[in-house]
């Protein structure tokens, strides 16, 4: 046995890479500003914008910026969920979010996956029989994050998720 370089030819014509003696610009400039004076703005409602604040606030998922959704809000989103064809889901986690207290090995995290609240929503077909499960349970489970998840069953992934309860007495 013998170790070798093993070369085998192609057909078809090589690539030969980007020619420097090329006389057309790729970007042509199309007005004399230059770019260090051009700035971004949209007048005077740049001053009405605010962010999310992070400090002291933890974010948990989609919409977890907004005040506390109603009734006729998270029923607006399971339908449109049900329309789009994806299953409902309900899960909850005492903590909410996700921390690192057992182990500082790369790549581990608690609170990565909550807790199934009964099995995903085969066959629902109504916003209402999702809002039943929901109000079932935060009376189980008052103290506890909930949150309302959507997957598509024929791409095999979760589409959506947003928190529906927040406990009021919480690490958050």
């Amino acid at each position: 046995m013998f170790a070798g370089v093993f070369t085998a030819p192609v057909a078809g014509s090589g690539y030969l890479g980007l020619k420097a003696s090329s006389t057309k610009q790729l970007f042509p400039a199309k007005d004399s500003v230059t770019w260090s004076r051009k700035t971004v703005s949209n007048g005077s409602k740049i001053q009405c914008m605010k962010t999310w604040n992070p400090i002291n606030n933890k974010k948990f998922e989609t919409l977890s910026y907004l005040p506390p959704l109603s009734d006729e809000s998270i029923a607006r989103e399971i339908d449109y969920m049900l329309k789009k064809g994806w299953i409902p889901c309900l899960e909850f986690d005492e903590m909410g979010y996700v921390r690192r207290e057992n182990s500082r090995i790369p790549g581990y995290y608690d609170g990565r996956y909550w807790t199934l609240w009964k099995l995903p929503m085969f066959g629902c077909n109504d916003s209402s029989q999702v809002l039943s499960e929901i109000s079932e349970c935060k009376k189980t489970y008052p103290n506890a994050f909930i949150r309302c998840l959507a997957f598509d069953s024929k791409r095999q992934v979760q589409c959506m998720a947003f928190v529906i309860q927040k406990p009021t007495i919480s690490n958050a």
